[in-house]
């Protein structure tokens, strides 16, 4: 008999929870490696980042793709500046958030996700969304315009 602890963990049944089962099957379909979290959400890297998926159940289910990044004491910008370029980036992407907590960038993306979505277009997309925020977000502190207005 092998050690228990040594079988994989297998994800609950795709009927438990539809969406978080679509999220992995597309997830897997692109040749991640997800894997569900203490909390229940998918983890998964993409180019060496963490990542994170929540799926929220319900009548309108809905797909969050989420990362935290710390940030380099080496950018530069007082906790003002950096809040400011978080709320300049919430306001001009509309599925993107992105927020700082301490010396922590929190960015998140959110889709409804009814049955018929495409799970593996929309947690792509997300995903994609997230990742292009960070960079901009870095472009912005580092006095960049990433979206190619005259600064003033």
């Amino acid at each position: 008999m092998s050690d228990p602890t040594s079988l994989p963990n297998f994800p609950p049944p795709a009927n438990e929870h539809p969406l978080r089962g679509r999220v992995l099957d597309a997830l897997q379909d692109e040749g991640f490696r997800p894997d569900i979290d203490a909390d229940g959400d998918i983890a998964f890297k993409v180019n060496g980042q963490q990542l994170f998926v929540h799926c929220f159940e319900g009548e309108l289910p809905l797909l969050r793709v989420f990362g935290q990044w710390q940030i380099d004491d080496n950018l530069p910008g007082d906790e003002l500046t950096r809040l400011q370029k978080c709320n300049e980036l919430s306001l001009r992407l509309n599925v993107v958030k992105v927020g700082l907590n301490n010396e922590t960038l929190f960015v998140t993306a959110e889709q409804i996700c009814p049955p018929e979505t495409d799970a593996k277009m929309v947690s792509t997309l997300l995903t994609q969304l997230v990742l292009q925020a960070v960079h901009v977000w870095h472009e912005m502190m580092s006095g960049k315009d990433p979206f190619g207005e005259a600064q003033a």
